[in-house]
């Protein structure tokens, strides 16, 4: 298989990537205990908030969520504020949709291209507003398993 195969590429790709969330996930397990950043960790709408800016500024949800589910696993982050940041990361994601309709319009998006951004925007905040109250119940069940 040629460096150039555009599937040889794809796969090399996945792998990469797949590894580099591995070692951040191990890195943020690490991480222990944040004593600086406890009000805000405590506070699921704060959370919330820091799951749209991080999701904003790294654009990737999954590289957000990964981070997410590593501070839960050490014990960093309590599952209320996981819950809402991973919230606060599905809407950061929009983000992304925005930057590629700019990019494709040479501008603000029109046409379809605003049409999609809209409803993918619309979703993910009708979805975090209807669940963002609903946290500490969503979370009880949750941690039931």
């Amino acid at each position: 298989m040629e460096m150039t195969n555009p599937l040889f590429q794809t796969i090399l790709g996945l792998i990469i990537f797949y590894f580099g969330l591995k070692l951040f996930s191990g890195g943020m397990k690490s991480m222990g205990k944040l004593e600086h950043l406890e009000f805000f960790i405590h506070n699921p709408y704060w959370m919330f908030l820091g799951g749209i800016v991080c999701t904003l500024l790294w654009q990737s949800s999954s590289l957000s969520t990964t981070a997410i589910i590593g501070l839960v696993a050490s014990g960093a982050l309590p599952l209320p504020s996981a819950i809402a940041a991973v919230l606060g990361a599905n809407i950061g994601t929009t983000g992304t949709i925005w930057l590629a309709g700019i990019m494709v319009s040479d501008g603000m998006p029109t046409g379809i291209t605003k049409q999609i951004a809209l409803i993918h925007t619309g979703v993910n905040a009708l979805m975090a507003v209807m669940l963002l109250p609903f946290i500490q119940p969503i979370a009880r069940f949750i941690s039931k398993f």
